[in-house]
């Protein structure tokens, strides 16, 4: 059976590590970029440290990263991002900007490094993490809700430029999180009522297995049951 390849920015906790262990747990070859190295010793993971908002960091990486597997490159999972949180007045400005150089430039570099191996191959999957932030305005989230409304821009423009390439783009868009993500955020309190890093893992793992005719744009998820 072939084995396939995921490359994934911001593995070292959250959403991206549940999905690394989940596609390693299922024989896939899996490459993460990012600023620390995750806690992974596994023969078929490969670790390749990258400053995810520079273009010449991201580059170089994904170039070693498709070296490695002989230029294959099934899924791209654009997971790397951050928020921080402010009034329109109190936001730093310095804040505003490092959030569209991850979230939204740095999933760019991504992807213009991969496209090239999946227009070759004449197939792949980009799958681009959103927000409901992304959907929805959200009080004090100006800045982080911009960079995630790009994304989805991003997103709808590039499935309709790829799909005749076989290349299919998907944007998913979670809700609250049990993540590491509202550490700085005190009007929140993790609870298990929220969504769990591996919930979205195997949502990923839905996607990226899906039949090679079927196209999903857009992927709304969120809790049952949030707790207010």
């Amino acid at each position: 059976m072939e084995q396939h390849v995921i490359f994934i920015t911001g593995t070292s906790k959250g959403i991206g590590l549940a999905t690394v262990n989940l596609f390693l747990k299922n024989n896939w070859i899996v490459c993460g970029f990012g600023r620390t190295r995750p806690e992974i010793d596994h023969e078929h993971f490969f670790f390749f440290e990258t400053q995810i908002g520079d273009l010449d960091s991201v580059s170089q990486s994904i170039q070693k990263a498709l070296m490695h597997t002989n230029g294959q490159v099934n899924v791209l999972l654009n997971n790397a991002g951050f928020g921080t949180f402010g009034s329109v007045t109190d936001l730093p400005m310095n804040e505003w900007d490092e959030m569209f150089q991850v979230n939204v430039h740095g999933l760019m570099y991504a992807i213009r490094n991969v496209v090239p191996a999946m227009k070759r191959q004449q197939s792949g999957h980009i799958i681009n993490i959103s927000s409901i932030a992304g959907l929805n305005g959200v009080v004090n989230a100006s800045g982080y809700c911009a960079t995630k409304y790009a994304v989805r821009g991003i997103s709808h423009a590039l499935y309709a430029e790829l799909r005749n390439d076989g290349i299919k783009v998907t944007c998913i868009y979670p809700g609250s999180v049990k993540t590491n993500f509202f550490d700085n955020v005190p009007s929140v309190t993790l609870n298990d009522q929220m969504l769990m890093p591996e919930d979205v893992a195997e949502s990923i793992w839905y996607l990226a297995n899906t039949s090679p005719n079927f196209l999903p744009v857009d992927f709304e998820i969120r809790p049952l049951q949030p707790k207010k």
